[in-house]
């Protein structure tokens, strides 16, 4: 499984309006193929930068979604509130103890 990692910056101001539109945008994302669940993250020391967080099966899985009208509606409710570019990375299983 992979976890993908992206830190939003959203709009100062506007954190209230994308947290009402993550919540419709979560399960749209969750109910994609080889999603195993999602979730967003506001950073205590500056309230518009948030941390997302979604488990996939693979970075292919992930990179089919991007092509797909699940992801235009994901896009369409979460991306007008950014600001600058995403940043957008994968990790792999946590390191076993």
């Amino acid at each position: 499984m992979m976890l993908e990692h992206a830190v939003l910056r959203v709009r100062p101001g506007e954190e209230s309006a994308f947290e009402e539109s993550a919540r419709t945008a979560l399960p749209i994302i969750e109910s994609a193929p080889g999603c195993r669940g999602a979730e967003f993250r506001r950073q205590a020391e500056d309230p518009s930068l948030y941390l997302l967080l979604v488990r996939w099966d693979s970075v292919e899985v992930h990179m089919a979604f991007r092509q797909t009208v699940l992801y235009a509606a994901w896009r369409e409710l979460t991306h007008p509130f950014y600001v600058g570019a995403l940043e957008v990375t994968h990790f792999h299983d946590p390191i076993e103890r």
